[in-house]
């Protein structure tokens, strides 16, 4: 049964993907690809791109924690505090995702620009007697953009979780005693800890691998890893070393998931 899905999975991404494996190890001479076995593009990519992967992997993990953050709260709320109004906040979330990536990203250049609906609020205001340029093309920026888009991605796996909570577990935990932060952190935290991981390891690995937010709300001084990662493919015709740096960045990227999914899980009771 599964045969058909397995095939189509094994054409279309394993064998692409082993492909580009192959390809990070070979040159190119005069734009034509040299099947040469060679480590000389990783090494490339760490004496020429250093700075920016490690830029990127720490505003992926900026960006991961507080969407992360946020959406727990947000699902949190919704799960235990809004009562009837639950099933409408977790609605206008589901709404949310029909919003297109694009268009969310020139709404916040829209909102955050020169011309922007907040600079404009401030000229009205009287706070300022020009517009403000610190709103965009800034690291800044980029995190606000992103973290509105995954926000809702991010709420969805931790109500999940915390839909496993009963009732019942929490009220025989305040009958024994146990005040709210005591529940929360033995009972409620520890049993929604595989939708959190999944919502941080999401949000991260998006984050860490775009590179069309930080072109139109980052600026040219917000360039990362994908950025670079798009020109060897797009425009230096550099397949090799395009590959090497997004295997490096994917290896770096699993590796910070594995960190923070191990730091997440000394939550769990012993």
């Amino acid at each position: 049964m599964l045969a058909p899905a397995a095939a189509v999975f094994a054409v279309l991404f394993v064998a692409p993907f082993a492909f580009l494996f192959v390809v990070s190890f070979w040159r190119v001479k005069t734009f034509k690809l040299r099947p040469d076995f060679t480590f000389d593009n990783y090494a490339d990519t760490f004496t020429k791109y250093l700075e920016p992967l490690v830029f990127t992997m720490a505003i992926g993990f900026a960006i991961a924690t507080l969407t992360t953050a946020l959406a727990f709260a947000f699902a949190y709320v919704i799960r235990f505090k809004a009562g009837r109004h639950g099933n409408a906040l977790l609605v206008v979330t589901l709404v949310t995702l029909f919003g297109g990536y694009l268009v969310k990203i020139y709404a916040w250049k829209t909102i955050l620009g020169t011309e922007g609906i907040l600079n404009s609020a401030l000229l009205a205001l009287g706070l300022v007697r020009e517009p403000l340029t610190i709103f965009i093309y800034n690291p800044g920026a980029v995190v606000v953009t992103l973290t509105h888009f995954l926000l809702p991605l991010a709420v969805l796996p931790i109500y999940g979780s915390l839909r496993g909570v009963r009732d019942i577990t929490l009220e025989a935990a305040r009958d024994l005693g146990a005040r709210p932060a005591r529940v929360f952190l033995d009972v409620v935290l520890p049993q929604c800890l595989p939708g959190v991981t999944a919502a941080f390891a999401f949000c991260f690995l998006i984050a860490a691998g775009d590179y069309v937010t930080p072109r139109y709300v980052g600026g040219p001084y917000t360039s990362m890893i994908g950025n670079f990662i798009e020109g060897q493919f797009s425009l230096k015709f550099d397949w090799p070393s395009g590959a090497a740096m997004a295997f490096t960045m994917l290896g770096a990227c699993l590796a910070c998931v594995a960190v923070s999914r191990a730091l997440l899980g000394l939550a769990r009771p012993r």
